[in-house]
């Protein structure tokens, strides 16, 4: 029995090969067509039929009309930490009467293609990015004639959007210095990815609460992760495997803190008493592991709820600013932290 071939999806990069122009061309010429030559536009909206790239391409020229439908991009729709944004944000669009679209950017190559062909098509009103980078490569001119956006949860200043977030710098402080009241001197940081701006912020709170104390910030006691379980095992550890182990570890995230918890347990430590933990986020599985998380608390259904609202505005004709709308977080204490105990 033969096996059916893969059919991998087109990309931008496709359409530019095949066009013999650069990416930029390509998403100029498909989303701002004013800005390019009637010859490249036509040669490069034949390039993206030939390959496969827009299905609907035709569907620009027709007149716009209202789909109350929203597109909500997220950065990785297996994180637990998203439900709750996204929850925010459909309860607001539902009693407005849109609805919602979920695009998962884990698999960007293969929904660039989608995501472009939803807004040519006129398929969305507008766009909520709950991560800190568009979906697809588009300039300061396509950007433009984009439909409205908002961004949630992350803060990206180039991007120049309205953006409804926390104080991430503050909140990593807050808890690294709950830390250092309790005792620790040793205190590590399990991070997260470094090209993420949320993750510099509070990378820069962890190393702020340590100088402020007038303590060394040691390379070796900063490990990264992905944001997944697996990696919140890995970094613990890598740092467990250190001449001088920490006695409190503060996480980027309630899934890494879980999953160093659960290494550290597997290596015989005791939870709070061996090693305290901090995690953020405060994801519903928080409260319930053993111990409980001491983590921050973020107002994600808040977060979803007020970036939608200013997205409406936005499609409503209302003068929004860009910009940051901070909320505020809280440290909330739990069963994984205690005072250091004669160490």
């Amino acid at each position: 029995m033969k096996q059916k071939k893969q059919i991998v999806a087109a990309t931008m990069k496709d359409v530019a090969i095949r066009a013999n122009v650069s990416t930029a061309t390509v998403s100029r010429a498909l989303m701002n067509p004013d800005k390019v030559s009637q010859a490249t536009r036509n040669r490069v909206e034949q390039a993206a039929i030939d390959v496969g790239y827009l299905p609907h391409l035709m569907g620009r020229n027709v007149k716009r009309n209202e789909s109350r439908t929203i597109l909500v991009i997220v950065p990785d729709i297996c994180d637990p930490f998203f439900s709750e944004i996204i929850r925010g944000i459909e309860v607001t669009a539902a009693k407005q009467g849109y609805l919602i679209l979920i695009g998962d950017c884990a698999h960007q190559n293969q929904q660039e293609k989608t995501f472009i062909d939803l807004i040519i098509t006129k398929q969305i009103d507008g766009m909520l990015l709950l991560g800190s980078r568009l979906p697809f490569d588009a300039g300061k001119e396509e950007q433009r004639n984009l439909p409205p956006m908002v961004m949630a949860n992350e803060f990206a200043p180039e991007l120049e959007l309205p953006t409804v977030h926390i104080d991430n710098l503050t909140a990593a402080f807050n808890a690294v210095h709950y830390l250092q009241e309790l005792g620790h001197q040793r205190i590590a940081c399990i991070a997260g990815p470094e090209e993420m701006p949320l993750c510099h912020y509070r990378l820069q709170g962890y190393v702020q609460a340590l100088r402020r104390s007038g303590m060394l910030v040691d390379p070796h006691y900063i490990a990264r992760g992905d944001f997944s379980y697996e990696a919140g095992a890995a970094a613990m550890e890598q740092l467990l495997n250190l001449p001088e182990p920490p006695t409190a570890v503060f996480c980027h995230s309630d899934v890494m803190a879980l999953g160093a918890l659960s290494l550290a347990k597997r290596r015989g430590l005791k939870v709070p008493s061996d090693l305290s933990l901090v995690g953020f986020d405060d994801i519903a599985l928080s409260q319930f592991c053993d111990p409980p998380l001491t983590t921050v608390a973020q107002p994600r259904f808040q977060i979803g709820s007020e970036a939608m609202l200013l997205l409406l505005d936005q499609i409503n004709g209302q003068a929004v600013s860009s910009g940051s709308r901070l909320l505020d977080c809280e440290l909330v204490i739990r069963g994984s932290t205690r005072p250091l105990q004669g160490k």
